[in-house]
């Protein structure tokens, strides 16, 4: 994860295997959550903009552990997730899930780090020739690239013992 250091929470051991039908809940490791990034392409976005706590969907790309998204350049969150100061990032939360209410089963991953803003053209363009600019869905052409940079990445996962195969997230098996 490139030259960032990442905290990690402590991870709960996973419930014990007791008998059908308990829920199980489990910690990821920071790959596998690394590797469900890596397979979405929409998720959330948090921050504290100037009306207040601000949640909004946005498409990304996981780049070198880091994720990459669009804003447009003059709206409402490419300036609220500018500091005002040189070189200083804006902290954020970004998370992705899937849920699946019927089946009882889900996983989050949680995200939290600075938002850094790739001003710079050289470091645009590498992100850009790697493959990893997201796409714009919102079909506006989006200006402006940002980089959350994580600190903390964590995941868990939930479901109901046993979980049919038929049930099983697309992301893998469980352990």
């Amino acid at each position: 994860m490139s030259d960032h250091s990442v905290w990690r929470l402590s991870s709960a051991p996973p419930s014990p295997p007791e008998a059908p039908g308990q829920r199980v809940i489990e910690s990821l490791e920071e790959s596998e959550c690394l590797r469900m990034l890596a397979a979405g392409r929409v998720g959330r976005l948090a921050y504290t903009g100037r009306e207040g706590p601000t949640v909004l969907p946005v498409e990304y790309k996981l780049h070198e552990g880091s994720v990459i998204f669009h804003t447009l350049q003059g709206t409402f969150t490419e300036e609220d997730l500018r500091t005002g100061i040189a070189h200083a990032d804006y902290q954020v939360a970004f998370e992705i899930d899937q849920i699946d209410p019927v089946a009882q089963w889900g996983w989050a991953v949680l995200v939290v780090g600075s938002a850094h803003h790739v001003d710079d053209q050289a470091e645009r363009a590498s992100i850009i020739n790697a493959g990893a600019e997201p796409g714009a869905w919102t079909g506006a052409e989006a200006a402006h690239l940002i980089q959350v940079r994580p600190r903390y990445i964590h995941g868990r996962r939930s479901y109901p013992r046993p979980m049919p195969a038929e049930m099983r997230p697309a992301y893998g098996p469980l352990r």
